[in-house]
């Protein structure tokens, strides 16, 4: 089950379910610590009730309890057999402090004013109507409650070395494609401005810079792997020498002592009145 009003669905993604799966863990990993001290200075923190939306297969919601041993935390995914995996992996954690809630993000099956704090991690990119989304998300927080997006912007991806001359092309191609079928890989940019129509306040923005020499290279040959591009090779949205130029990066990536790789992942945060 998947929701019409989002781009994404893991049964169709690019990659094997398996490498699929295994992608977002890495993603998930990647830059956690980093991410979490953004969200504490936010005002995420222990005790707090605490929603997360599109979950998926629950990399973030185990990150999430491991941080916040004294919270509750809630998992929302529309998805049954992503809800399924996070299910079992996370099947020996007691049911007072995991609640799993199978639903649209865009008509939660949750009460008003119910939490502290809710994280939208890589979710909005996906989504039709985010405006609608962020205000059903401003329905269920507690006055004074803060949403916290953290999503990403192929304007601003980030560098990689060797260079490769196509990149910025190649991702806006893909990313003017994505857009036809209702998402939006530049949404980092919009992220203030989509909360203050919405109704938050005190809106902030920030960046999570991620770098190899730091976290490693794994977690970003997951994320270049040439498998994500095929498809956009067969329906021409890139050229085969984007391609080839992609396919040398990769090559660099794996098995160059010089090659490095940074990401930035964009956060912002806005609050509900009191």
């Amino acid at each position: 089950m998947t929701d019409p009003r989002s781009t994404y669905n893991i049964q169709t993604a690019v990659l094997s379910f398996e490498a699929e799966l295994e992608r977002l863990k890495m993603q998930a990993g990647m830059g956690w610590s980093k991410e979490f001290r953004n969200l504490a200075w936010y005002g995420l923190k222990n005790g707090m009730r605490v929603l997360e939306v599109g979950s998926g297969p629950g990399y973030i919601t185990e990150q999430l309890l491991n941080s916040l041993p004294g919270s509750e935390i809630t998992s929302l995914e529309i998805d049954r057999t992503l809800q399924a995996q996070a299910k079992e992996r996370l099947k020996d954690v007691s049911s007072e402090r995991l609640q799993f809630v199978e639903s649209s993000i865009y008509q939660m099956d949750l009460p008003d004013n119910s939490f502290d704090f809710v994280v939208a991690r890589l979710i909005f990119l996906h989504l039709n109507n985010p405006i609608e989304a962020a205000q059903e998300i401003y329905r269920v927080l507690k006055p004074g409650g803060r949403l916290a997006i953290i999503d990403v912007d192929d304007g601003v991806f980030g560098a990689v070395n060797p260079d490769i001359p196509a990149l910025y092309t190649v991702l806006m191609k893909i990313a003017g494609y994505v857009a036809q079928h209702g998402g939006n890989r530049l949404i980092g940019r919009s992220l203030p401005r989509l909360l203050s129509e919405s109704g938050y306040i005190d809106v902030d923005i920030d960046a999570v810079v991620q770098h190899s020499d730091i976290i490693g290279m794994e977690g970003f040959k997951q994320q270049f792997n040439l498998q994500r591009f095929v498809h956009f090779v067969e329906k021409s949205i890139i050229s085969r020498e984007e391609f080839a130029q992609l396919e040398r990066a990769f090559e660099a990536i794996n098995h160059s002592s010089e090659a490095y790789a940074m990401m930035n992942f964009i956060t912002a945060c806005g609050t509900k009145p009191l």
